[in-house]
């Protein structure tokens, strides 16, 4: 499987057909901006494709899991129709792609992880989370 495609994600092959998936946008807690949760939402179904694979593991690069969605992102949906329709799309594949998944998919949660990135850490098949994880979403007080 070639995953050359994910420019935000680093993907290193290990023994037994473990695949490391990182999040590599440490600069900004790995926080997802519009290439970033596109390719978050894909990655499942390429990885199940993945006859290499036996088990994927994400983690984040740096000091945080994931940031969840990045604010500029954020800000550049409010009042566009279109891109905030197509984020939901996306946001319903993320959640589809990672439980139909046929292959084990291992969070490992360093830092924080909040929002689209709590959903990445909290859908995978088993969560391990660091001793100094903060995992929270804001969603719940919009």
């Amino acid at each position: 499987m070639d995953y050359s495609a994910y420019n935000h994600l680093l993907f290193e092959r290990r023994e037994q057909g473990v695949l490391l998936i990182t999040m590599n946008r440490p600069d900004v807690y790995n926080a997802a901006d519009e290439a970033m949760h596109a390719q978050l939402a894909n990655l499942w179904t390429d990885v199940a494709r993945d006859d290499e694979t036996r088990v994927a593991v994400i983690t984040g690069a740096g000091k945080a899991f994931s940031a969840g969605g990045d604010l500029a992102m954020v800000q550049r949906m409010a009042g566009d129709y279109d891109r905030t329709t197509r984020m939901l799309s996306e946001m319903s594949d993320l959640v589809y792609n990672m439980t139909s998944c046929d292959k084990p998919i291992i969070s490992a949660i360093n830092g924080v992880a909040v929002g689209a990135g709590l959903v990445v850490g909290l859908l995978a098949d088993i969560s391990i989370c660091a001793e100094d994880a903060r995992l929270g979403d804001g969603h719940v007080k919009l």
